[in-house]
């Protein structure tokens, strides 16, 4: 870390903590907007096959009921 770097991270830890919330959340989005592109544009296409095995009959759905059901037998063995 360059020293400026290192005098502005002073400065940011004197800051209150709501305004080094926001600065951080600032900080962490500048350094993920390519990132978030790639991993929307991912998402979007698993989707779309998520949603055409359903319509193409490959995949059955399942109530959230079963699915809470089964995520307790697997968490209680019950």
């Amino acid at each position: 870390m360059t020293h400026e770097a290192r005098e502005l991270l002073q400065k940011a830890l004197a800051l209150p903590e709501s305004e080094r919330a926001e600065l951080a959340g600032n900080l962490m989005s500048s350094l993920d907007a390519t990132v978030d592109q790639d991993v929307d544009a991912a998402w979007q296409q698993e989707v779309v096959r998520r949603l055409h095995e359903v319509q193409s009959g490959k995949v059955e759905t399942v109530s959230w009921e079963e699915v809470q059901q089964k995520g307790r037998t697997l968490l209680h063995g019950k």
